[in-house]
């Protein structure tokens, strides 16, 4: 279970909990995290009740059905419902994770729903992502090229092409950053899991002509040696990659340049 967070200097007051749909022989109850920065309130708990008859197999199934039918002023992301934008990411049942991919078999009694940890909230389940992106943005996610441009293509061999595998499927949800202590210790100079994995992605290109200056970049104590292995990122990843792995082969390659 990862730490739950809380808007600065506030505490949790008991929430609403919502009428059970009449009829219904199949419930479930879900608590979910609330908290308007335009009310004054402090963030509650509101409880909501499901008729699972009439509901999806996924969280997000629930979390659109409480909005459409039960309560329209409760507020996530949402896009693909795919598991491939990344924007229904957040921590349900203690995992972060993307709501539109977790089934609701996964969760055993009552479901909790929480925005991600350690992340400013603008509403709701909605975290504020500015300083992740901007930390993703830092490591130069782009071919990064010298030499003039080919008339067609940059060509990659078959080889150094699943080189990438288990990196460029990142979608950018934030489940493993926010579940790393580092990242929660030292998130300001850390550039957490997610944007290492996406730096090594673009380091080991084999058509990228920026390896010497990418790992420049990171020859910082906190950028990249903030990590130590806890290995919540991999554990949590909602598409099974493992960036504790890429963050360890940055530091090899550190390691391999001095000598």
């Amino acid at each position: 279970m990862v730490q739950l967070s809380l808007p600065k200097n506030s505490r949790m007051t008991k929430g609403k909990t919502w009428p059970k749909p009449e009829g219904a022989t199949d419930l479930r109850k879900f608590s979910i995290y609330r908290w308007n920065p335009d009310d004054g309130q402090n963030p509650r708990l509101d409880t909501y009740f499901v008729d699972m008859d009439t509901c999806g197999p996924m969280i997000l199934d629930a979390l659109i059905k409480i909005k459409n039918e039960i309560d329209p002023t409760l507020t996530f992301r949402r896009s693909c419902r795919e598991g491939i934008c990344g924007s229904c990411a957040m921590n349900i049942d203690g995992i972060n994770t993307l709501a539109c991919i977790y089934g609701m078999d996964e969760v055993k009694g009552d479901v909790r729903i929480y925005p991600l940890p350690h992340m400013p909230v603008v509403k709701d389940l909605i975290p504020d992502l500015t300083h992740f992106y901007a930390q993703h943005a830092s490591t130069m996610p782009w071919l990064e090229t010298k030499t003039n441009r080919p008339a067609k293509e940059w060509k990659q061999s078959i080889d150094d092409r699943k080189k990438l595998d288990g990196l460029y499927e990142c979608v950018m949800c934030a489940c493993c950053s926010t579940s790393c202590p580092s990242y929660w210790w030292n998130g300001d100079r850390y550039l957490g899991p997610a944007a290492l994995l996406h730096a090594y992605r673009w380091i080991i290109d084999s058509r990228d002509e920026a390896t010497g200056e990418r790992l420049d970049d990171l020859e910082d104590p906190f950028k990249l040696y903030r990590c130590h292995t806890i290995m919540n990122c991999a554990k949590t990843c909602p598409k099974g990659l493992n960036p504790a792995e890429a963050i360890a082969n940055i530091k090899k390659m550190m390691v391999e340049r001095r000598v």
